[in-house]
């Protein structure tokens, strides 16, 4: 049997913690559960303790922060990521797993389905899939619930996963590096319900949604550098014509040059936006570098169940 751990980061979830713990042993009575507590100021630590979790702290504020610290602490052949808010089916982790030893993939991801308005309110369904498609659209559509909180992975997943956002962002990163990387995933539809009494939501509809725009953003530069910048380039050499056009046309006719600041702008518009096509084209080929040492990395590592030699454990 895989070795199977439960991974739940917390920040004040007293409320729901001891149930995610309870159900997550009876769904997977051979799994260790670990809570991360993120600096809880209510009885998080003590509730989670109590109902037979391991406990362990990170101190650096944020998700992402906490995802890192779990996934570099932990050794395990099977890793069950769920927040700690009692909004997650526990019932469906054996069929996540059964899903991920059987392919064998390296990601489960949980997609939410409910009717309750409260749990997924029409703004948050909005923005997820605002930003699931702004992800499909620029590295695959292979994922429908972008920003899932609960997961299935493969240790060669989580050990070649970079983990650099600190926030609530770090599910997009979490999904970017499957589709990056071309792993093999697939997508389980899961119950979601609303959170329990006195347990109240971390989530900034607005703030985290900038925040994680922004790291889209920065994915595409980072991810794909030729696509952001010949986008730049087109739109600064377009401005660029725009300005000179009407420039060319009245020297052509007048054989002088009156708005000669303007003729200026659109010359350092253009000789930027040959500038960004050439940084487009070197960056491209040292991401191609950086995303084969990411792949020489992740092969290191055995797929679900299978043994060192490549064959199946007896």
């Amino acid at each position: 049997m895989p070795r199977t751990v439960v991974l739940i980061p917390c920040y004040n979830e007293e409320a729901a913690i001891a149930k995610v713990v309870i159900d997550f042993r009876q769904a997977l009575p051979g799994a260790a559960i670990y809570v991360y507590d993120n600096n809880s100021k209510d009885r998080t630590v003590e509730v989670a303790r109590s109902a037979g979790a391991i406990v362990r702290n990170e101190t650096l504020q944020g998700k992402g922060n906490v995802v890192r610290r779990m996934f570099a602490d932990i050794e395990a052949d099977v890793y069950v990521l769920v927040d700690g808010d009692d909004t997650y089916d526990a019932a469906s982790a054996p069929k996540m797993i059964k899903a991920l030893c059987d392919g064998p993939l390296d990601m489960v991801n949980g997609a939410r389905v409910t009717t309750i308005e409260k749990a997924y309110r029409p703004g948050h369904r909005f923005g997820n899939w605002l930003l699931t498609s702004m992800v499909a659209w620029t590295f695959g559509n292979r994922f429908h619930d972008m920003l899932s909180g609960y997961r299935v992975m493969s240790r060669r997943y989580v050990k070649s996963f970079p983990a650099l956002a600190a926030g609530f962002e770090t599910e997009t990163e979490l999904t970017v590096h499957a589709l990056e990387l071309r792993m093999p995933t697939v997508e389980i539809l899961t119950p979601y319900k609303d959170r329990p009494v006195g347990s109240v939501s971390k989530l900034s509809t607005f703030r985290d949604g900038f925040r994680i725009l922004w790291t889209i953003i920065v994915l595409v530069k980072e991810e794909r550098p030729m696509q952001f910048f010949s986008l730049t380039a087109v739109v600064l050499a377009i401005i660029s014509v725009v300005l000179m056009v009407p420039i060319v046309i009245e020297f052509a006719q007048t054989g002088l040059v009156p708005r000669f600041p303007t003729a200026i702008l659109a010359m350092g518009l253009m000789i930027i936006s040959f500038l960004s096509l050439t940084c487009g084209l070197v960056l491209d080929t040292v991401t191609r570098g950086r995303r084969e040492m990411k792949r020489m990395r992740y092969l290191n590592i055995p797929a679900p169940n299978v043994g060192a030699t490549g064959d199946p454990p007896q």
